[in-house]
């Protein structure tokens, strides 16, 4: 089965930076819909006609991956609106955001950057913003989707939505 709009494909890849560090490897395969919110649109172009064993190079620009830096999504927050356990790395979705803090466009997700005694900075930038991507990828398995998948946009995994994540963690997917 060659890949197309609402299919379900299973990727294996390695993720890196112009420079050649490698920010993710998926060494199991993940399933994504295509067609849905799961992946790049750039990616996703790419795929259509490949079959399983394909390979793929990428080179992803930022306007083409998470867009660039935006300095306007950088919040200097009092630190007493947050709780005492928090810790760098930990993301608050927008509309999760303490009462009292800057107005912020509610659907982006803040990861906290630093830590002051008095402030907290958040950064709304995807944790990708602004970097060009190199990305070799390989097709492990192609099948149509279910009418859930459809219907939800995602075969559940969403690589490239950043969900909320544990403290200490670095994980992207």
């Amino acid at each position: 089965m060659e890949v197309t709009q609402q299919c379900v494909v299973a990727l294996t890849w390695t993720l890196k930076d112009t420079l050649g560090e490698e920010l993710d490897v998926l060494d199991e395969p993940v399933e994504f819909l295509v067609g849905g919110d799961d992946l790049l649109k750039r990616i996703e172009e790419a795929l259509q006609g490949h079959v399983v064993g394909d390979k793929l190079d990428l080179h992803l620009e930022p306007e083409e991956a998470f867009g660039d830096y935006d300095e306007n999504l950088i919040f200097l927050e009092k630190r007493e609106l947050f709780p005492e356990e928090i810790e760098e790395g930990m993301t608050f979705e927008g509309s999760a955001l303490p009462q009292g803090c800057s107005p912020v466009p509610p659907e982006l997700l803040y990861t906290v950057t630093e830590i002051y005694p008095e402030h907290v900075v958040l950064d709304g930038n995807h944790p990708l913003a602004g970097i060009a991507l190199r990305i070799h990828l390989q097709i492990e398995a192609v099948r149509e989707a279910t009418e859930e998948e459809v219907g939800r946009g995602s075969a559940g995994t969403g690589f490239f939505r950043i969900e909320p994540m544990a403290p200490g963690s670095d994980s992207l997917h």
